[in-house]
């Protein structure tokens, strides 16, 4: 059984903030529009923190490699949105001719219909992680209950089709609100995002996402790609197809070793 859920200091703050709120307006009425403020500020702050993707404000999450596998000078591919039919088996192509692992954060519902992707995904030896169900845009507006169930549903499958429970979540574009934190060790899972972020569902130009991923490449870093919902370059290819195969080639060149998340963190 998991130890109980421990509030981060913000979230402390916030609960006190909201029970002095109360205090306060019971035992001075007239005091109500600084309880009030002081509200306003709080929310204001909770909500920023869920919509910076690397914040520790809301709860853990892994943004860097530990220092063990930043000693070993090795980096974690990680690949949202897939599987995708088109793109994913190109993509595995590519890392196996560079002999390189990857972690893929798979959405539930694409998995139960490509299953024998997501099984080969693990049988070239690299690692799927949940993406959640739905991968809704709502995502960090959705209350507890629905937080959960959408991710437990997704837990589900890819521990199904793979016959590997996933350790790792990572939310919609990183956005969450303070309920994931409890969902989230409820479950036994942990929350991960990454250090770079290239922005290729967006930007369709090889140069910009390979600069972007590349720019102060260090031991440690977790890079985020997309095999699904990728930019597409003028030729109508997916933009990781072009940009990968470059990626591992700077890899190679600075001595660093691209592993999945399990390798780097047990």
């Amino acid at each position: 059984m998991p130890p109980p859920w421990k509030p981060t200091p913000a979230i402390h703050a916030t609960l006190a903030i909201h029970a002095g709120a109360a205090v306060g307006c019971l035992l001075a009425p007239a005091l109500w529009p600084w309880a009030l403020g002081a509200l306003v500020i709080n929310h204001a702050v909770i909500t920023t923190a869920g919509l910076l993707p690397r914040s520790t404000l809301l709860g853990p999450n892994l943004t860097r490699l530990p220092p063990a596998a930043i000693a070993h000078r090795e980096v974690a591919i990680t690949i949202d949105d897939g599987p995708d039919p088109e793109v994913t088996p190109q993509v595995l192509d590519l890392l196996d001719a560079a002999g390189a692992k990857a972690t893929f954060f798979c959405i539930g519902w694409r998995a139960r219909e490509n299953p024998g992707l997501c099984r080969e995904i693990v049988a070239r030896g690299h690692q799927v992680e949940n993406h959640g169900d739905s991968h809704s845009k709502a995502f960090a507006f959705f209350g507890p209950r629905r937080m959960q169930a959408d991710i437990a549903a997704g837990q589900a499958t890819l521990a199904e089709i793979t016959g590997q429970t996933p350790r790792y979540f990572r939310a919609t574009a990183g956005l969450r609100n303070p309920f994931l934190d409890p969902v989230l060790h409820r479950l036994g899972i942990k929350l991960a995002a990454w250090t770079r972020r290239p922005y290729d569902t967006r930007c369709g130009d090889p140069d910009t996402v390979l600069e972007r991923l590349t720019r102060n490449l260090a031991p440690g870093d977790i890079l985020l790609m997309h095999d699904g919902h990728a930019a597409r370059m003028p030729d109508g290819r997916a933009v990781i197809l072009a940009v990968l195969p470059r990626l591992l080639a700077t890899l190679h060149e600075k001595q660093l070793n691209p592993v999945t998340l399990n390798d780097a963190t047990t």
